[in-house]
C-alpha cells in the first residue's frame, strides 16, 4: 500500500475519516511490521496534535517527508528546527481556537475567585444546612497580569475589560501600541496583579517561567490562571505554593505529565482543574479539522500552506 499521509496521533474521528477518504491516510501505531516500516519511507505528510512529541530522530524516520501538520496551535513537542534542516514544512491550527481558549481562561478565573465548584461541593455535602458558605474573592475591578500578550492574551484581555479588571502583561517584547502598561520581569507583573494568567507558548524557552519566586510574588490572595502549556509553570513550586497558603488559588487547564494531574491540586476549594479541554467545543474542533484538511490538500496540490509554523 503507497501511503503518503500518516496518521501520527489522536484526531477527531471526524478529521481521521476525512483524511482517510482522501487521501489514503494510515495510522502508523496501527500498521504491523513491515508495512510500517514501507509507510515510513513513503510518507510525505505526517499529522499530529498539540500534545505530540516529535525528535528529530523520529521525523529521521520518513526520509520523503515535506510536511507536519499539527492538529492544535501548540507545537512546542515538535523539533521545528530539526523539520526545517530536513526541509519539512510544519503548519498549526491558530486563530480558530483563541476564543474558545480565552473564554476558558475566564471561565476558570470566575470559577477559582468565586469557589463555585468548592459551592457546589458544599451543597452536595450538606454543608449549607449548617450555614452559608465562606466569602470568596472579588473579581470585577481586579488587577489582571497576562503572560504572553498574543492572540489569546489579547482576546483574554478584551473579556476582562467588560469585568473592568486592570490589565497589564509580560511579553517578549513591548507591543508598540502601548495600549497596556508592560512588565519586563515576570515577577513584577505577579506582584502587581490579583489573577496571573499564563497563555505564552510552551517549550524549553518558557520551561518553569512561573516558579516559586514568581509565585511568592502573586502573593496569598492572588490567583494563577495556567491555560497554556503545564511546563510554563514549575509543577513542584506551584503545590508547594497552594498547600501553604503561598497563592490564594489556582485554575488549571494543563500540567506538567498529563494526563496525570498532582493529587495534592485535588479536593481543594480554591483550586479547580480540567482536563486541557480549552479549545474542546464542537465548533472549534470542527474549524480545526477544517485548518488540518486545509493545509494537507493545499500543500498536496503544489500550493502554499495557509497557516505556516516559521522556523526558529
Amino acid at each position: 500500500m503507497n501511503y503518503s499521509v500518516i496518521k501520527a496521533a489522536m484526531l477527531p474521528d471526524a478529521l481521521t475519516r476525512r483524511l482517510e477518504k482522501q487521501f489514503n491516510m494510515a495510522d502508523f501505531a496501527l500498521l504491523p511490521e513491515p508495512e510500517r516500516w514501507l509507510a515510513a519511507q513513503q510518507a510525505r505528510v505526517l499529522v499530529v496534535n498539540g500534545e505530540s512529541t516529535l525528535t528529530e530522530a523520529f521525523i529521521a524516520q520518513f526520509p520523503k517527508l515535506e510536511l507536519i501538520a499539527d492538529f492544535g496551535v501548540g507545537y512546542d513537542g515538535i523539533d521545528v528546527a530539526a523539520a526545517a534542516r530536513r526541509s519539512v514544512e510544519v503548519c498549526n491550527t491558530p486563530d480558530v481556537l483563541t476564543e474558545d481558549v480565552a473564554d476558558m481562561a475566564m471561565g476558570l478565573l470566575l470559577a477559582t475567585s468565586r469557589q463555585i465548584v468548592g459551592a457546589q461541593r458544599f451543597i452536595e455535602q450538606g454543608g449549607w444546612r449548617d450555614g452559608g458558605y465562606p466569602w470568596t474573592k472579588k473579581v470585577s475591578g481586579g488587577r489582571l497580569g497576562i503572560i504572553g500578550m498574543g492572540r489569546i492574551g489579547q482576546a483574554i484581555a478584551r473579556r476582562a475589560a467588560a469585568f473592568d479588571m486592570v490589565i497589564s502583561y509580560h511579553d517578549y517584547r513591548q507591543l508598540p501600541d502601548g495600549a497596556w502598561p508592560f512588565y519586563a520581569s515576570v515577577v513584577d507583573l505577579a506582584a502587581a496583579s490579583d489573577f496571573l494568567v499564563v497563555c505564552v507558548n510552551g517549550g524549553e524557552k518558557t520551561r518553569s517561567l512561573v516558579n516559586a519566586r514568581v509565585l511568592a510574588a502573586l502573593g496569598a490572595e492572588g490567583i494563577l490562571i495556567n491555560i497554556a502549556r503545564g511546563t510554563v509553570v514549575d509543577e513542584a513550586d506551584l503545590v508547594h505554593a497552594v498547600k501553604q497558603g503561598i497563592i490564594g488559588g489556582a485554575g488549571l487547564d494543563v500540567f506538567s505529565h498529563e494526563p496525570e494531574v498532582p493529587a495534592a491540586l485535588f479536593n481543594r476549594p480554591n483550586v479547580v482543574v480540567t482536563p486541557h479541554m480549552a479549545s474542546a467545543t464542537h465548533d472549534t474542533r470542527r474549524a480545526m479539522s477544517d485548518l488540518v484538511f486545509d493545509n494537507i490538500a493545499a500543500f498536496l496540490a503544489g500550493k502554499p500552506l495557509l497557516t505556516p509554523v516559521a522556523p526558529y
